[in-house]
């Protein structure tokens, strides 16, 4: 059973270690964000990134309980609305290594939509995936988003091709 989570504003300065720590290498940082930035990732890539207009990041830590006093970082992730349309667009998930394959990810997914939809009020979300991610994809979708657009042979990383679904979510506010 996954330690509770909440989710804390990014602060550059206590939480970019953490990233430089979970992202070792260049096909990760391409997984985690696309083209955006360049390897190796650094401090000052990651405060710009935090420093965007319109961009909300979120540093996902597990809750602060009497027998734990200390938040422990485990996750990323962010919302940038968008500049010409309705929405915003979810990225940059990441959960740290050491706290994997124990469902954090839906967590950190869920409050981040919950963020979006209830306190930001985003009538839709939407976000891009690798096709080959298959574990996020099936995630995504079991969240209700659906693939609006594949993108085929988007990214060539080591030599292989890679290709992205265009997923989107809309808000179970709409039309109310």
């Amino acid at each position: 059973m996954p330690l509770p989570t909440l989710l804390r504003p990014f602060r550059p300065a206590d939480d970019a270690a953490l990233l430089l720590d979970w992202i070792t290498g260049p096909t990760e940082l391409i997984t985690w964000a696309g083209p955006s930035f360049t390897w190796p990732l650094d401090h000052a890539q990651l405060a710009a990134y935090a420093a965007e207009p319109g961009r909300h990041t979120f540093t996902a830590v597990t809750a602060v309980t009497a027998v734990t006093a200390v938040e422990r970082p485990v996750g990323h992730i962010s919302l940038r609305r968008h500049t010409d349309a309705p929405g915003a667009r979810l990225g940059r998930v990441l959960i740290a290594p050491e706290a994997r394959g124990q469902g954090l990810g839906e967590q950190l997914l869920t409050l981040a939509i919950e963020r979006g939809f209830g306190e930001l009020g985003l009538p839709e979300i939407d976000l891009g995936v690798y096709a080959h991610n298959t574990p996020a994809v099936r995630l995504y979708e079991k969240l209700g988003f659906r693939t609006e657009q594949v993108l085929r042979d988007v990214e060539l990383v080591d030599g292989v091709r890679w290709s992205a679904l265009q997923m989107r979510l809309v808000s179970p506010h709409q039309g109310q």
